[in-house]
């Protein structure tokens, strides 16, 4: 197992420890949740006595596999702890996230939780969002070059994510994502406003305010635990 990999196990197991029997969950995506769906199975077997709500297809298609049950996001649901990843994290719990695409529908279940814990490695933390990652905003498709001209009036860069063979990438809600350069902001709250704000967008990739722990797993496979 490599340092990498070690980190991501030790991080997921201590998330599974906050998991008691009965819970609804929010589960987002990414290897740190796919390695808590694995470490849920290990821990309640093939019939997990809990319900989850899922940020990606990806994810719902593994934790059905592993015997969860969905619990749809219908207005009458209570989650009682969202679990999910992050790209970057910063002194005071903000995050960067979309590497993966599903930050929109990350968001959404993030904001349904009582509770919201990071799931991820030491290495993800920076002491400002956008060292190491660009920031994610999905836009709609009608039209996105306009979009695109709207947030560079905002953001310095705005480059089209693509798959292989050139292909934009479409998000499972059938969007396009801009990976833009976030420049140093005393005010990130401000500037994701302005961004959420412009015609065309749907949603940003920064997530302020809404982590109330993080799990930070080492090489050495030991956690590292902040809270706010």
């Amino acid at each position: 197992m490599s340092d990498e990999e070690t980190a991501r196990d030790a991080a997921a197991t201590a998330a599974v420890e906050r998991i008691s029997e009965g819970m609804t969950i929010g589960l987002g995506s990414g290897r740190a949740v796919w390695r808590v769906i694995e470490k849920i199975s290990e821990r309640f077997g093939d019939r997990p006595p809990l319900k989850a709500a899922f940020a990606s297809n990806r994810t719902a298609e593994l934790a059905r596999a592993a015997g969860i049950q969905a619990a749809p996001l219908d207005g009458q649901a209570r989650i009682d702890l969202a679990l999910d990843g992050a790209d970057e994290i910063d002194p005071q719990l903000g995050l960067l996230k979309g590497g993966g695409g599903a930050l929109l529908r990350e968001k959404i279940v993030i904001a349904s939780a009582d509770r919201f814990v990071v799931v991820a490695e030491t290495r993800k933390s920076v002491s400002r969002l956008g060292e190491t990652f660009r920031l994610p905003v999905e836009v709609v498709r009608f039209g996105w070059p306009e979009t695109r001209n709207r947030v560079l009036r905002i953001l310095p860069s705005a480059e089209r994510r693509r798959r292989d063979r050139d292909e934009p990438y479409v998000t499972d809600e059938g969007h396009l994502l801009l990976d833009c350069e976030l420049p140093e902001s005393d005010d990130l709250d401000a500037l994701g406003a302005r961004i959420k704000g412009t015609v065309g967008v749907v949603e940003h990739g920064l997530f302020l305010g809404m982590a109330t722990e993080a799990l930070l797993g080492r090489p050495d496979g030991n956690v590292d635990v902040r809270s706010v």
